[in-house]
């Protein structure tokens, strides 16, 4: 909805649209730029706009809570290892620490792919690239996830079982794309996971399922990429190559960012 109009703010068939220069301007994923949009954050030559699709031109003065949003940035891509103990949120009301604490300082401004939980660890992407993140976390793209996971307890046959043929949870079925029994010890054992989806805490929630407490998390991979050689709390910029690498087929394009190697 735009206040008024007739306002310079009218939608035009030309342009392109709001969420996509959001998203490309390094201020959020597609999907956040939607919901500030839909919150009434975002203003276009000084009219609040906050319905979807609507289009902007190169020469419109797009504000988002009040602040003027400059040139696009260069694209940036980066991989870190995320120790437990780390939020994957910009700001948290509780004070605890942030991924972004962890990057280096010339990276600029830069937001997680998708998210680990507090006391998970492993493989976290960061971009400011909105298109590449949407198009890393849409499900219909199914980007496939591995995890290192340590259940409390050994897991039975019938588990397997169970696993394999899926789970039913609160929030729908959840059926892993593979699985495979590792390192087991008098009282746990370790599972390698692939899974294609996002949700909440998926993975914590199934094994609950099985009775089978997760005590320890870690993603080891997203799609091509995996920890390789970082440690935790360390991070490297993806190269071209590797960050559309992340992109099935059909989707992928041209990263012209400069990608350096810390």
């Amino acid at each position: 909805m735009v206040k008024d109009a007739e306002d310079s703010a009218t939608p035009s068939l030309t342009g392109e649209r709001l969420q996509k220069i959001l998203a490309g301007a390094g201020i959020s994923s597609r999907r956040a730029a939607e919901a500030m949009i839909r919150q009434g954050r975002v203003t276009v030559n000084d009219q609040t706009v906050s319905e979807m699709g609507f289009r902007v031109r190169r020469d419109d003065a797009i504000r988002v809570d009040g602040k003027l949003i400059g040139p696009r940035p260069e694209h940036v891509y980066l991989m870190l290892y995320k120790p437990r103990g780390y939020v994957t949120t910009l700001n948290d009301p509780q004070g605890r620490p942030i991924v972004t604490d962890l990057i280096p300082e010339q990276t600029g401004r830069v937001f997680p792919v998708g998210r680990l939980d507090y006391d998970s660890e492993g493989l976290l992407l960061l971009t400011n690239d909105g298109d590449w993140a949407y198009r890393l976390q849409h499900p219909r793209f199914r980007l496939e996830k591995t995890y290192h996971i340590k259940i409390k307890g050994n897991i039975s046959r019938a588990a397997m079982r169970r696993l394999e043929k899926g789970l039913q949870l609160d929030d729908g079925p959840f059926h892993p794309l593979r699985f495979e029994l590792g390192k087991v010890n008098d009282r746990s054992c370790w599972i390698d996971i692939t899974i294609s989806e996002g949700r909440n805490r998926i993975l914590r929630r199934a094994f609950e399922q099985l009775e089978l407490p997760v005590v320890r998390l870690i993603r080891t991979a997203v799609g091509p990429l995996n920890l390789a050689e970082l440690t935790e709390g360390q991070s490297r910029f993806l190269d071209p190559r590797e960050a559309a690498a992340c992109l099935i087929p059909q989707v992928r394009r041209s990263i012209k960012k400069y990608s350096k190697i810390t």
